[in-house]
């Protein structure tokens, strides 16, 4: 295990290197599989039919080209910072200071939410109280992060493995039953598809609408290029992720969503999606199955969490935009005060979301809930400008972008598109609302500051 190399006072501290390619494989597998997949699906269908299969179609797409811009730019200058840094380095120092604290603050909150979820599995299956739950799987995974970033790896190697390891069974269950082979299945063949109202039961809107839902299932894709700068090769594990991303995608939700429309009617996935098509096809013990599944996909993503708020924590401390504490790291690499102050951080909001009336956690959340668009937003903009950079220069990363600067300028139309369809969409107008107000200030903050540093370096020149 790598240990930390010794740092001069003037020099950026160094993590560790111990995560193995094996962990970034599977990493990069993990972070389209989150919980949102089990959890979420079913709404998304409900809302637009078989139609949902063009949602996750047009979401799935755009995280495609969002990784693609983010690969080109993280293989060319790989950082823990990841498009934080590339912000900065393209748009200035407030863009990279405002995508930083805004990822950090999605990643916290997204502890609380995850291990009131783990809890709530764990008391259904085990019994409990479901406080102690939340702070145990919470204490667990902040102590395996605080350890080494290997241990990190290791913990999402497994959960990873659970997951793919699920959804190929499922989509090998599903296959089956369609083709009629399966014993004991009541269902067969790809009927639901157009039964019982067509593949458009509720119009085009609703597959807009279903494409808002899903857009942020996706979130956790790019913790690759985070996590792979902790690696002995970031370069290979990065290519390697962007360029398994549309097989990833096809395979995990589009193949997976198309066994779930084809089997049931979208109107009636009464105990969620894959258990709906579980209990149809007879598989006993489905709803004990998916409990662990979906638990594995909880504690993949809050262990996640965790590693990235800290990371991203980490690197705003390196760049003076956090306090100078979270630097600090172990001797195994490990910025272990970015790893406490967000647990601590997060664990105040689990604390929150069991105590404080559930319209003001609710508001608490809705001020992240647009983030990933501003993230998206940010590395394609950052790429349309670094990109240039990169061709004038004559740089040739392992990854490029295709169809460069079209398809980024269609890609950062795309994303302002969505962000409007938000704003007039009533079930989505408080998370975008929200989220703006905190964007703006994060945005005032990093300008003052930014300011401040630049009337510093004249005022010694």
């Amino acid at each position: 295990m790598a240990a930390a190399a010794t740092q001069q006072p003037d020099e950026p501290p160094s993590l560790g290197k111990s995560l193995e390619p094996r962990h970034i494989t599977m990493i990069s597998i993990a972070g389209v599989i989150g919980a949102g997949l089990f959890v979420g699906s079913a709404t998304a269908i409900e809302q637009a039919g078989p139609a949902v299969l063009v949602s996750y179609a047009l979401a799935g797409t755009l995280v495609v080209m969002v990784m693609r811009m983010l690969g080109e730019m993280a293989t060319a200058n790989p950082d823990t910072g990841s498009f934080s840094v590339y912000s900065e380095r393209a748009l200035g120092h407030w863009a990279g200071f405002t995508v930083g604290w805004l990822y950090w603050w999605f990643w916290v909150l997204v502890i609380p939410v995850e291990a009131t979820a783990a809890a709530t599995i764990l008391d259904s299956l085990i019994g409990g109280e479901q406080w102690m739950w939340a702070l145990a799987v919470t204490l667990l995974l902040t102590v395996t992060n605080l350890a080494s970033v290997g241990n990190y790896g290791e913990f999402e190697f497994w959960f990873a493995l659970i997951k793919v390891v699920a959804i190929v069974a499922f989509l090998v269950i599903g296959v089956l039953a369609i083709l009629g082979v399966f014993p004991g299945s009541d269902v067969s063949g790809v009927e639901h598809l157009w039964q019982p109202d067509g593949f458009l039961p509720n119009g085009y809107t609703a597959v807009i609408a279903a494409m808002l839902t899903t857009m942020f299932s996706f979130m956790g894709t790019e913790i690759v290029t985070i996590a792979a700068a902790e690696s002995p090769d970031p370069k290979r594990g990065i290519t390697r992720a962007v360029n398994s991303v549309i097989w990833r995608i096809s395979l995990f939700y589009l193949g997976s969503i198309f066994v779930v429309v084809a089997l049931l009617p979208y109107d009636r996935l009464d105990n969620g999606s894959y258990q709906s098509v579980l209990d149809a096809i007879g598989i006993p013990h489905s709803a004990r199955i998916m409990d662990v599944v979906i638990l594995t996909a909880v504690a993949s993503c809050l262990n996640s969490a965790l590693y990235t708020a800290s990371r991203m924590l980490f690197s705003l401390g390196v760049r003076r935009d956090a306090p100078q504490v979270v630097r600090k790291l172990s001797r195994q690499g490990v910025p272990r005060v970015a790893v406490s102050a967000s647990m601590i951080v997060g664990f105040v909001a689990v604390i929150g979301n069991y105590v404080l009336p559930d319209r003001i956690f609710t508001w608490l959340l809705s001020t992240s809930g647009a983030v990933a668009l501003f993230v998206y937003l940010a590395i394609a903009a950052s790429q349309l400008r670094l990109g240039r950079r990169m061709r004038e220069q004559g740089e040739r990363p392992p990854v490029r972008m295709w169809l460069f600067p079209g398809l980024t300028v269609v890609v950062i139309a795309f994303v302002v598109a969505v962000l409007v369809l938000m704003a007039f969409d009533p079930a989505q107008q408080q998370a975008i609302g929200f989220s703006v107000a905190s964007a703006l200030v994060i945005v005032a903050i990093g300008l003052t500051v930014q300011r401040r540093r630049r009337a510093e370096r004249q005022s010694l020149s």
